[in-house]
């Protein structure tokens, strides 16, 4: 099991050591690709935790609300 491994760990790294280094670098063009992807990624993250914050912060209002009613009631 332990040749195998080591012997598929070994063609592995001898394909990755075998391309050409141009194949490695990146290209602006594909800098900026991945840069806009990054930056709308982050725009979706934060989306979504404004939206979790917005609901988090209704549900509180609620139930001060809530509270603030069974406090009158109660008098």
């Amino acid at each position: 099991m332990r040749r195998i491994a080591a012997f598929m760990l070994l063609i592995a790294l001898s394909i990755a050591c075998s391309m050409p280094a141009q194949a490695q670098r990146t290209t602006t063009a594909e800098n900026m690709r991945r840069s806009r992807n990054a930056a709308k990624q982050h725009q979706k993250v934060l989306k979504k935790m404004s939206k979790k914050q917005r609901k988090a912060m209704k549900k509180s209002a609620k139930a001060q609300r809530k509270a603030a009613k069974k406090a009158n009631r109660s008098r």
